[in-house]
């Protein structure tokens, strides 16, 4: 049989306090003098006692719990956002409810959002790449603080990174080289990120007074990017600003399937820093976004520290191999 599991009383015993002590230590009551808390905290730690969210819950009428909402957690930047969330929630000495609702369906948006409330939560995290999740809550009275990420700061409530000017860092480092024939991978029209990458493309080829470039639309995937390949070719292009680093992998496969050499041939730019973009061959140009810094912002402001900043984080562009100078004898 398992051991029973450390509880109040044991503690108690061993830090040489009452059972109620322990609970103010707990429930972090202001009236515990300082070198008492610390003696209980120390033998929490020595008996290995795990916090009982549930139970403090009854106690305090808080649960010390975070809702998070997702209608989109696949693609890299939700997916890591979450983790992030979590992070920074747990650190803060708060769990974590998710739950999951597909972003076309405004019901099951709502009755998420009534479910994670239904759970007792202090605020909720809203992982909002759509419109229509957006569209979704706005027709909602909530009650608790909300936030969403990744609306390309769409909405009082928006937290984000300024994908706008991530694009245009990403089409200024391949203007820089030279370059004058660049065309976009776009992802899907109806994630505001993609529409926000879009328009930041064509405002920094318009402050440099040069023509409109090819949009070509895929769906994030790298699959999407190695069939973009043939329309790269067909349009003598010498360079891409991909709206992510999956297709940015699956149009380099696609080119050089096509014969044309990365960047010898055609400079590509991708957007997300995944961890596997500097083994990309050639190691991937792209844009970082900071997602932990979007998590520590979302979180406090649905806990309620000091107002966290609303201007959206800035991205980094993240030089590496895949751009080059455009070859002698190449249109530009």
């Amino acid at each position: 049989m398992g051991r029973r599991p450390v509880g109040v009383r044991e503690v108690a015993a061993r830090a040489g306090v009452s059972r109620q002590t322990v609970s103010r230590v707990l429930n972090e009551h202001p009236e515990v003098a300082a070198d008492t808390r610390e003696r209980v905290l120390a033998a929490m730690a020595e008996l290995g006692y795990r916090v009982n969210n549930a139970a403090r819950a009854l106690g305090t009428r808080r649960s010390r719990t975070l809702g998070v909402l997702a209608s989109d957690a696949l693609q890299y930047g939700p997916s890591r956002s979450l983790a992030a969330i979590e992070a920074r929630a747990r650190g803060a000495g708060y769990w974590v409810s998710a739950a999951f609702a597909d972003a076309g369906d405004a019901a099951a948006v709502v009755a998420a959002v009534q479910h994670l409330v239904s759970q007792g939560v202090e605020g909720i995290v809203v992982v909002a790449p759509h419109a229509r999740t957006l569209d979704a809550l706005d027709a909602l009275q909530i009650g608790v603080p909300i936030v969403t990420l990744h609306a390309s700061g769409r909405g009082m409530r928006g937290l984000s990174v300024d994908q706008a000017a991530g694009a245009r860092l990403a089409v200024a480092a391949l203007a820089d080289a030279g370059h004058t024939r660049i065309a976009h991978l776009a992802g899907p029209a109806d994630w505001l990120e993609a529409e926000s990458r879009a328009e930041g493309y064509a405002q920094e080829l318009a402050a440099r007074g040069m023509p409109d470039g090819p949009v070509i639309v895929g769906d994030w995937s790298a699959a999407s990017g190695r069939a973009a390949a043939a329309a790269v070719r067909d349009l003598g292009v010498t360079a891409v600003f991909s709206a992510n680093d999956q297709m940015a992998l699956g149009l380099i496969t696609g080119l050089r399937e096509a014969g044309l050499d990365v960047p010898r041939d055609v400079s590509v730019v991708g957007f997300d820093d995944v961890p596997d973009a500097e083994h990309y061959w050639p190691p991937l140009t792209t844009v970082r976004q900071d997602f932990d810094e979007l998590a520590r912002r979302a979180v406090a402001a649905v806990i309620g520290e000091a107002a966290a900043p609303r201007d959206p984080v800035r991205p980094v562009l993240c030089a590496r191999a895949s751009i080059a100078p455009v070859r002698a004898g190449r249109p530009h």
